[in-house]
């Protein structure tokens, strides 16, 4: 989880819990919960993404091009002070392969280097590299927060691959308001109660037991971006808004995840 570099293939589904229920045996004959998962029977993301002022990023990326990144600012907790060890991660997809630059500092020098672009005092070589790339990632791009999006995760690696994993995100929330992650983990439900984000990432090609196994439960490729889905529901409150439509408003419903 705490990787600062690496490439490679991905692949999502948009899966149902019954469909999760069933896939699970055949998962562990093969791979095994990675030491987060083990430890704790899964763990929390929390994301703040940034684009420019009218969301140019996500809407070259919906655009499915060639080549695409994104900016995040990621924790594994809710930051409760400005000493809190968080990720900057830069991620880009080119050509399919998928690549992600990830430093690690606090958040006081996160957000002193995303808004006034000063490098920590102290930092270590590849954290400086990453550093150096996300920097001129913001001489092209005027950013500002534009989301969080949070969720739960179980992952899984290869018994004798470990580059091999699969991952399964549920309770995925987003808001945008209150931009920051101290300001705590809620918003609005990205998927219902029974959804899951399963994401298959490999260095090569899908092993042919898992290939066989998701054509067994009718499980395909969909393409599901989180921050693409939160940026569509914007636009969808926007549109209501000029046109005086009402719309529902999902805070009525119930989510939850079982353990």
């Amino acid at each position: 989880m705490i990787t600062t570099t690496f490439k490679r293939y991905e692949k999502k589904y948009q899966i149902h819990e019954f469909q999760l229920k069933q896939l699970m045996p055949i998962l562990l004959a093969e791979m095994m919960p990675d030491d987060f998962t083990l430890k704790n029977n899964g763990y929390s993301i929390y994301n703040i993404y940034f684009d420019t002022e009218n969301y140019d990023i996500i809407r070259h990326s919906l655009s499915k091009p060639y080549y695409k990144e994104k900016l995040r600012l990621r924790s594994y907790a809710i930051p409760s002070s400005p000493d809190d060890k968080v990720f900057l991660e830069l991620k880009k997809k080119i050509g399919g392969i998928v690549s992600k630059r990830r430093a690690t500092m606090t958040l006081n020098e996160a957000n002193r280097f995303i808004s006034k672009r000063e490098y920590p005092l102290e930092t270590n070589a590849i954290n400086r590299l990453v550093l150096e790339e996300i920097d001129n990632f913001l001489d092209h791009h005027v950013i500002e927060p534009k989301a969080y999006i949070s969720y739960d995760r179980i992952a899984f690696v290869g018994k004798n691959d470990p580059e091999f994993r699969v991952t399964f995100d549920c309770n995925i929330k987003n808001r945008q308001n209150n931009l920051s992650l101290e300001e705590g983990d809620f918003g609005n439900q990205l998927l219902p109660k029974d959804g899951y984000i399963m994401e298959i990432k490999i260095l090569g090609a899908i092993p042919v037991w898992l290939t066989h196994a998701l054509s067994s439960l009718k499980i395909y490729s969909s393409s599901f971006s989180k921050y693409g889905n939160t940026y569509k529901e914007y636009r969808r409150q926007s549109l209501a808004k000029i046109i005086n439509m009402p719309i529902s408003d999902n805070t009525e419903l119930k989510y939850c995840i079982s353990n």
